[in-house]
């Protein structure tokens, strides 16, 4: 045969040292030999997959053979027309085969090995005998003896959790397990002889030795190979399937046949339409942030370093003077005492209350022993592709650190979900407002989408809940709103303000004298829906800034009734498909008729 290659696969349970050196004494050689394949190497022993043409194969053959740490290496044979390994590979390893019990060393004990040729007698003559198949579930999907029964594995790392699971008459009857090669029946049998299992055999050599001294006699189908023949048949010839690149699923010719076969992306086994992909992908996510926020990041005490960038007017101006300034609704005692305390520092170095400070300087307030107020983690995401995100932020959840809150907040919460990536929120949300929230996955969709947002190109729509019934279906506002923010952060419509227009359509109007209410602002400004809204004589329920009782507060607290604000929809420019992409978020209660 042209370009023939001879495949050795072989094992030995042997106690190895030096793993280092021996790995650098058999790549060379096999390198030389140009042998492709993968010997596993570890402090138990060898475990090797490899093929090349005959000559290099007896000459690494003979140069195991004359170590005796691998001599008498059970070696089984097979021929193919191409080479099935794309690359030669000695590793280092923990176990040569993982299961994860350390107390089983089949260098010690092993099971009784039971001939190729018994077992087919066995079965010839109808014994009374269980045929345990330890192999992984799609492996066996392949072929396996018939009426073999599965362990039901789809790693052998569980191997021992499904024994414990296997029927207790099992225990006291003839028991014979099979795999591939033999090399995993060596530590399954001592197991389940642990367990309580009193009469174990092992198929000497696995299915490939039953193969080669008794062809294919009560066997049904092909055996699975860990290599590019993806299985043999009871000749050891190569067999007809293929094997997914993806999900590493065997394939039939009629799989191969498929629509479904996208290779390397997909088979009929995993292949996904882009909403289910979609709704996987989603369902991690939703799964990993409430991971991530059980408990919640700032709830566990943890030393706070803010920073604070001393702006151009506080140029030459004491510490406390700046602080003070940055700060209007701390009292100057309050820095007084953090700076005596050494928690105010300049590189690092405690500064004063009297200190000058210069524009540029990066203060830092040290804060430790820092716990953060408990805010709502449901956060749901709604979308994800290559570039973008978008969530559902709940309330209360500031977006950014500011305040109390610097851990317990949408912008750290998101990071430690994406935590290979550099997300960036392209707009905000007050802490008490819910709804959809937008960000970039990459610095180039970020460049193309916060200016859709700077320049008003994003169509936005809120829901809200007001008291009272507005005379009119339709209606907007226009009045300015001041730039300058009071002590909690507050707006008011004035005419030295910044220019702003909102339009509003009611949906709904309750017998509780409040109505739902459509809200699209036209303009960006900061709380420019509750200040429009208040200033018409329709203040959001809830909002504890601009209400009717004219009370002033920065936020809610958990648990509060909520502020009846909700980013419903956003429509935007896709930074890759140039399409307009919609996102819209549930309903809250409060919005629902």
């Amino acid at each position: 045969m042209n370009n023939e290659f001879i495949n050795i696969s072989a094992y030995k349970f042997v106690d190895l040292d030096n793993l280092a050196q021996r790995k650098d004494e058999l790549l060379p050689l096999c390198k030389s030999l140009k042998l492709k394949g993968t010997i596993l190497l570890s402090l138990e022993g060898i475990n090797l997959f490899v093929a090349g043409d005959r000559k290099a194969i007896d000459e690494f053959v003979d140069f195991l053979e004359q170590r005796p740490e691998y001599s008498d290496l059970p070696i089984k044979e097979s021929i193919s027309d191409h080479q099935p390994f794309s690359r030669m590979l000695v590793r280092l390893k923990k176990e040569i085969i993982s299961m994860g019990v350390e107390k089983i060393r089949p260098v010690a004990k092993t099971s009784p090995k039971l001939p190729a040729q018994t077992l087919k007698n066995w079965l010839d003559e109808g014994k009374d005998v269980t045929l345990l198949d330890v192999r992984n579930d799609y492996e066996i999907e392949v072929g396996t003896f018939s009426n073999a029964v599965p362990i039901g594995i789809d790693h052998f790392r569980k191997f021992p959790e499904a024994t414990r699971e296997l029927s207790d008459d099992l225990k006291n009857k003839p028991l014979v397990m099979f795999c591939t090669g033999g090399i995993r029946c060596e530590k399954a049998g001592p197991f389940m002889e642990e367990e309580g299992f009193s009469e174990i055999y092992q198929l000497d050599g696995g299915i490939l030795r039953y193969f080669e001294d008794c062809g294919g006699d009560h066997y049904d189908g092909e055996c699975f190979v860990f290599d590019k023949r993806v299985a043999v048949d009871s000749k050891l010839n190569e067999s007809d399937y293929e094997q997914c690149y993806a999900c590493q699923a065997v394939l039939t010719l009629d799989d191969q046949d498929s629509k479904l076969y996208q290779p390397p992306h997909s088979c009929p086994s995993c292949f996904r339409t882009d909403e289910q992909r979609l709704a996987e992908l989603l369902e991690e996510r939703n799964n990993l942030i409430a991971l991530k926020t059980t408990p919640l990041p700032g709830s566990l005490a943890y030393d706070n370093i803010r920073p604070m960038n001393v702006p151009l007017r506080f140029d030459k101006h004491k510490t406390i003077d700046f602080l003070c300034g940055m700060h209007a609704n701390l009292k100057p005692e309050y820095w007084i005492s953090e700076c005596e305390q050494n928690r105010i520092t300049y590189k690092h170095e405690p500064i004063s209350a009297e200190t000058v400070v210069r524009s540029g300087w990066r203060i830092e307030h040290h804060l430790p022993q820092t716990t953060e107020p408990a805010v709502n983690n449901q956060i749901k995401v709604l979308y994800e592709d290559d570039v973008i995100i978008a969530v559902d932020k709940p309330a209360p959840l500031p977006m950014h650190p500011c305040g109390r809150f610097n851990r317990n907040t949408l912008d750290y919460i998101i990071n430690q979900v994406y935590v290979d990536e550099q997300i960036r929120i392209l707009h905000r949300l007050d802490a008490n407002t819910t709804g959809v929230v937008i960000m970039a996955k990459k610095k180039s969709a970020a460049q193309f989408i916060h200016p859709q947002f700077v320049n008003h190109q994003v169509n936005k729509t809120y829901l809200a809940r007001v008291q009272g019934h507005p005379s009119e279906e339709q209606f907007d506002c226009d009045e300015s709103i001041s730039s300058e923010a009071s002590t909690v952060g507050s707006r008011k419509i004035t005419e030295a303000g910044r220019s702003a227009k909102t339009s509003f359509n009611v949906l709904h109007r309750f017998e509780d004298q409040t109505s739902l209410v459509e809200c699209k602002p036209k303009t960006g400004r900061t709380n420019q829906i509750r200040i429009h809204l208040s200033h018409l004589g329709f203040p959001i329920i809830g909002d504890p800034t601009y209400n009717s009782a004219g009370e002033l507060t920065q936020a809610l607290e958990l648990g509060e009734p909520p502020m009846c604000l909700h980013a419903y929809r956003v429509e935007l420019t896709h930074p890759i498909t140039k399409e307009i992409l919609k996102i819209q978020a549930g309903l809250p209660d409060w919005a629902t008729l």
